[in-house]
């Protein structure tokens, strides 16, 4: 149940470990101050030896150029490439032609830049590396490589080389772009910034004139083939004209009014010739002098009608009507041969009309196919001449607005910035050492921290006794027992005893988790004590592996608990009384069995028990928990376990799996002593004043 509550415990405080204490992170930043101003000057030393040492001064120059979209125009003519618009593609546009290979690489060539080793890195002298790197790439590379490629890939890293040097930035809600270029001379840079920006404006004059005289040559070429095909147009209406008698809409219009009367006249003449029929007919049908006479309507005939019977009236009357038969017959006749012969003008004129109208549409094609031509070759012959005159008035899409200036001033390294940069790096650096080492500490600084993380009470806390070899720690106890190190065994020495209060605890072990928490110098110190208020005390040297006590105390004893044990020395015989401590001590010896057997024998709890009758008090030292088994065999035959903890240095999982050694045989530790308390580093941590044997505020009441 210990252990679970143990567990319970631990995971509550290391819950308690994610959330964030203000006050203790700026504790611990000012805990390290030393440590942050430390990385605070060193980055700035090393800040300041790049800057003014290492690094290599820039200059940088600066020329400005604006892009004009006001053209001024010299005549109303169009220009065959139109200025630049003024929107974001046509900026951006023009960014990246101002960076562009071909530009950069008239740069290069105008000022002969491969010849400079800034910019053409294989005119400086190779480092060891690059030997290297030059030796494994002519291993794995073809040889061979000629002169002219060598010379091209050079040219190439330069141009890379200037790309890298250069930064084009266009001013915002402007048409201006600033070309900077960064190099080690200040002319230089200055040089290559003019440079950079003369070829960009010549190379737009140069575009447009290319773009002119390509227009120029197409339009003469195109102007000489529509000349050409404009008098081929032009003989055709020519030659057609020469080839068909005079066409035009006037004399088609006289040949259609002409048929049209025609027509008419042959529908007047088909109408007589009907009439002239029927009379015909009707004078063949008449038989009767009566019928005869109604068939003619001959004002004669009707006169000689009466008296027809008449000879010689007959003889007229019968003349008469063959008179007027043959007339009537006659003029059928001509009507006939006039209505054939209208018919054959009518056919002769619509043959006529028929061809006039063909030939007019041939003649007016031929006239339009001649008349495009003509306007085809006008606009192109207009086109060619304006094209022409534009070839010496042409503009630039930009100018320059600033030259570039030879700065007087480096620019980088920027001295200041970089010392401001390297300070606040280092103040960081600084910083996240303290917290990362302040985190990764899992060490315990107060009793509060011991027992909110074990759930055991804290019996005591031993402030630090400087002291250059161990026994000068007791002696120094026994020479000042009002001393605050004194008082603080002496509260110890309370808190064991009143942990029992029906039966004071005899038998008290001492143990650590491991080597070097102080185990031993708590126990001498409480033998010490103990032996001050005149107790009869004895203290067992239980860790027989190392055997310290001879660092503590002056006896020639050589055998101690294991001669006892294995029955080789009686206990009387071995024993030996010791001033510094003013008790019995039983110090350990070598055996031949292991010590946590010979521990476990029923003649040690048998030894124990003998003593408990001999000794008003008990003090056994043990080995570290964590490292051998002994400690917690031991502690089957004592009153009370007494578990030393040094200060901030043993840690949170060493100090609970020790404590849980113990629990697991069914004998947990009485309680924790906080050892080797650092007065100074209290008050660092900001604890100082709120605990007695330390304090500022226990100051008058010892004597140290």
């Amino acid at each position: 149940m210990k252990r679970i509550e143990l567990s319970q415990r631990a995971a509550s405080v290391s819950q308690d470990e994610d959330v964030i204490d203000l006050g203790a992170l700026l504790g611990s930043l000012w805990r390290g101050k030393v440590i942050i101003i430390l990385a605070f000057v060193a980055a700035v030393l090393l800040g300041g030896l790049y800057a003014y040492v290492l690094a290599t001064p820039m200059y940088r120059a600066t020329a400005v150029v604006m892009l004009n979209n006001r053209e001024e125009q010299v005549v109303d003519l169009g220009s065959v490439m139109s200025g630049l618009g003024s929107d974001t593609t046509v900026i951006n546009t023009e960014v990246e032609v101002l960076k562009s290979r071909v530009l950069l690489g008239k740069v290069v060539d105008k000022l002969e830049l491969t010849t400079d080793p800034e910019f053409n890195a294989s005119l400086k002298a190779p480092s060891t590396i690059d030997q290297l790197k030059g030796f494994l790439s002519s291993l794995v590379a073809p040889a061979g490589e000629t002169e002219s490629s060598g010379d091209a890939r050079q040219r190439e890293a330069t141009i890379d080389a200037l790309l890298t040097s250069m930064t084009i930035k266009n001013v915002s809600q402007s048409l201006v772009f600033q070309v900077t270029v960064e190099t080690t001379d200040a002319a230089k840079s200055a040089k290559i910034a003019d440079a950079l920006v003369d070829l960009y404006i010549l190379n737009q004059l140069e575009v447009k004139f290319e773009a002119t005289e390509q227009a120029t040559t197409w339009l003469t070429e195109r102007v000489t083939d529509l000349q050409v095909a404009l008098e081929e147009a032009e003989g055709k209406v020519k030659d057609f004209r020469a080839s068909t008698p005079l066409v035009s809409p006037e004399a088609l219009e006289g040949l259609e009014i002409q048929v049209k009367d025609t027509r008419e006249r042959i529908t007047s003449m088909e109408t007589a010739q009907d009439a002239a029929r029927a009379r015909v007919a009707a004078l063949e049908a008449a038989q009767t002098p009566q019928q005869q006479a109604d068939a003619t309507k001959d004002l004669q005939l009707q006169r000689m009608l009466p008296r027809v019977d008449e000879p010689a009236i007959a003889e007229s009357f019968r003349t008469r009507f063959e008179q007027l038969s043959a007339r009537a017959q006659a003029e059928l006749t001509r009507n006939t041969s006039q209505l054939a012969a209208l018919q054959n003008s009518l056919a002769e004129l619509e043959r006529q009309t028929e061809q006039q109208s063909q030939d007019l549409i041939t003649l007016q094609q031929l006239s339009r196919e001649a008349e495009a031509s003509r306007l085809l070759y006008e606009y192109f012959l207009s086109r060619l001449k304006e094209t022409s005159a534009q070839q010496g008035v042409q503009q630039a899409d930009s100018r320059i607005i600033s030259p570039a200036v030879e700065p007087v001033q480096a620019s980088a390294p920027r001295k200041p910035l970089i010392l401001a940069m390297s300070g606040i790096l280092g103040l960081m650096l600084g910083a996240a050492f303290v917290l990362i080492r302040e985190a990764r500490n899992r060490a315990f600084r107060t009793a509060e921290q011991l027992e909110g993380t074990t759930g055991y009470a804290t019996i005591g806390q031993l402030p630090m006794i400087k002291a250059s070899r161990r026994k000068d720690a007791i002696a120094y106890l026994k020479e000042r027992p009002s001393s605050a190190a004194a008082e603080a065994v002496r509260n110890l020495r309370t808190s064991v005893m009143l942990s029992n209060v029906d039966t004071p605890p005899k038998v008290i072990m001492t143990c650590s988790a491991l080597p070097g928490e102080g185990k031993t110098t708590v126990a001498m110190s409480l033998t010490l004590n103990f032996a001050s208020m005149g107790k009869k005390v004895l203290l067992i040297e239980g860790d027989i592996r190392r055997r310290v006590f001879g660092q503590y105390l002056t006896t020639e004893q050589t055998d101690g608990v294991v001669s006892v044990l294995t029955g080789a020395k009686t206990f009387d015989e071995v024993v030996t009384h010791d001033d510094l401590v003013g008790a019995d001590v039983l110090l350990g010896d070598k055996g031949q069995s292991n010590a946590a057997d010979i521990f476990s024998s029923v003649r040690f709890a048998e030894l124990l028990k003998e003593l408990r009758s001999r000794y008003d008090i008990i003090i056994v030292d043990t080995p570290p928990v964590l490292v051998v088994p002994d400690a917690r065999v031991i502690a089957q035959h004592v009153d009370a376990t007494v578990f030393v903890v040094k200060w901030d240095q043993t840690q949170r999982e060493q100090v609970i799996g020790a404590l849980r050694e113990f629990e697991s045989v069914g004998k947990p530790v009485s309680g924790l002593v906080l050892n080797q308390i650092s007065p100074r580093g209290m008050k660092r941590y900001g604890y100082g004043n709120n605990y007695g044997p330390y304090s500022a505020y226990g100051a008058k009441y010892y004597l140290n």
